[in-house]
């Protein structure tokens, strides 16, 4: 059984573990600050997903197994139950786990993201993926310049070029598997999480200039979590927790401490 890769926080600490899940192309490395931050408050475990970052590369990628991959990573560190908070396609999994495993989970927080289905709207970032030709690139300004073809938001090109590294025979390459991404896309992000019901104490937390979260999305979130909450960040979009930092992290303390 293969154990996801990551990073902790605040280890010697007795409080009940933070969990924290990225995003699609994420990878923990984009927590860094934050995992430093609630290290000081509880132990906190900052994770790459599978197939992202240094985390195992699987041909499977359904919410099941994402959430299987969770609870299989609290058994080999002996964590009976957590705090878990999910971004996007990490807050799929983290509302999946805390429908298939509710016992195991203290408080879920969720980050710009429902339980619905979304329609796929990432086609033209893989596009720009798949056009790197990496026997062909030589340098990380190569590999931008592609993407800067298909992609015109610099923080997106950025952000997906956190995943470039230098393999051992001198290339360059993703950490993430976009071969498995690309075929299972639909899988993940164009699918509602299973329905059930969570009864814990649940905060969504949206970017107000994100249209993840919709006021007609507050019905469904309601059925499947009761005791839940949604608040929204001024100055955030999907990115909530970069683009409003200060604010994003206030919300989680008040909501955990």
């Amino acid at each position: 059984m293969e154990i996801l890769h990551s990073k902790i926080y605040g280890e010697e600490r007795t409080e009940t573990p933070l969990l924290v899940f990225h995003g699609l192309f994420g990878m923990l490395d984009n927590w860094g600050s934050f995992g430093k931050e609630f290290g000081e408050l509880m132990p906190t475990h900052i994770l790459d997903l599978r197939n992202h970052g240094r985390s195992f590369h699987s041909d499977s990628m359904s919410h099941d197994d994402l959430t299987q991959d969770i609870a299989n990573y609290m058994d080999a560190h002996n964590i009976q139950k957590a705090n878990v908070l999910g971004h996007s396609l990490g807050g799929k999994a983290v509302m999946q786990f805390a429908i298939n495993f509710p016992e195991r989970l203290e408080k879920l927080i969720v980050v710009d993201i429902t339980p619905k289905a979304y329609p796929p709207h990432h086609q033209g970032i893989i596009k720009a993926l798949q056009s790197v030709d990496f026997d062909k690139v030589e340098s990380r300004q190569d590999v931008e310049a592609v993407l800067g073809e298909y992609i015109h938001e610099k923080f997106v090109i950025q952000f997906l070029m956190k995943n470039l590294y230098w393999t051992d025979d001198k290339k360059l390459a993703w950490r993430f598997n976009l071969k498995t991404l690309a075929e299972k896309y639909t899988e993940f992000v164009s699918n509602a999480i299973k329905f059930g019901i969570f009864k814990g104490p649940t905060l969504f937390i949206g970017g107000a200039n994100s249209n993840y979260i919709l006021p007609q999305d507050e019905f469904l979130i309601k059925q499947q979590f009761p005791d839940s909450k949604i608040i929204k960040i001024k100055n955030a979009e999907h990115w909530v927790q970069a683009n409003n930092p200060v604010d994003f992290n206030a919300a989680v303390k008040d909501f955990l401490l």
